[in-house]
């Protein structure tokens, strides 16, 4: 079995340490809650690379894999983290959201922002047990962008993964009533991990704009979608705080599967 997750960090800015929530005072919390679930295989979004060094250095035994959706180490990253001595990388890659080009930063129908997907494949040592993960963060304006990507995730995955047991994790600025949702929770290959899960510790939504208590909705935009290998357990958008504030502007999201 495995603990899985999905957490969108907030990127390193000014009005955010103003404020008293910037990224220094942030992280080493974000570390904790890590650690404490246990998360054995978990992506990220909106890390910047020096973001991801300092998480990584707050957590040993794990190493991440990604690119600046920008190209190299420029931009926002859609990380993975693994924990190396259960996993061993196979392969790993990205692909860029865009109607013409995938393979480099390119912003992608009406899209505010380049976007970009980090996958990669594992094998646990212990069992040999083999499976394929996908990390996203979608854009947060163009709703063409969203739906398309999503078709786009689900074309790559059927090409790539050939039926073998896959985890897609992300922001996926969309949430559970969305076409964009529907296309992947609808693909026959993919089902969301809170739909399966028998015990769910979730009561709002997984956005939360380090507003405590300050949001009445129940979308959900950050999610964790399984394919039928993996049998969910547990789900849940953790809202914890430490001193009165959030790690993060997004709740991470967490499940427990066996397989």
């Amino acid at each position: 079995q495995m603990n899985v997750g999905s957490y969108n960090l907030r990127y390193d800015n000014q009005t955010d340490s103003a404020a008293g929530n910037g990224w220094k005072l942030r992280y080493p919390i974000i570390a904790q809650v890590i650690k404490f679930n246990d998360l054995n295989v978990f992506g990220v979004q909106e890390g910047f690379h020096h973001m991801l060094n300092n998480l990584a250095d707050s957590l040993p035994g794990y190493k991440w894999i990604g690119v600046g959706r920008d190209g190299g180490q420029k931009g926002e990253h859609s990380a993975i983290y693994y924990k190396e001595a259960k996993f061993k990388l196979l392969k790993s890659g990205n692909f860029w959201f865009s109607p013409t080009d995938t393979e480099k930063p390119n912003v992608g129908w009406d899209a505010a922002l380049t976007r970009v997907c980090t996958w990669a494949q594992f094998k646990e040592i212990k069992t040999g047990f083999v499976f394929n993960f996908f990390n996203v963060h979608m854009d947060h304006v163009g709703v063409v962008a969203r739906n398309e990507s999503a078709k786009l995730i689900m074309a790559k995955m059927k090409e790539m993964t050939g039926g073998k047991p896959t985890i897609l994790t992300g922001d996926f600025n969309a949430n559970q009533t969305s076409d964009a949702y529907l296309t992947i929770n609808e693909s026959g290959l993919l089902k969301d991990s809170y739909v399966l899960s028998p015990i769910k510790l979730a009561n709002g939504p997984t956005f939360n704009g380090f507003k405590i208590g300050g949001n009445n909705s129940n979308a959900r935009i950050d999610h964790i979608f399984v394919t039928k290998q993996f049998k969910v357990k547990r789900y849940g958008i953790l809202t914890q705080t430490f001193n009165g504030k959030l790690p993060s502007d997004h709740y991470p999201v967490v499940i427990n599967v066996s397989y």
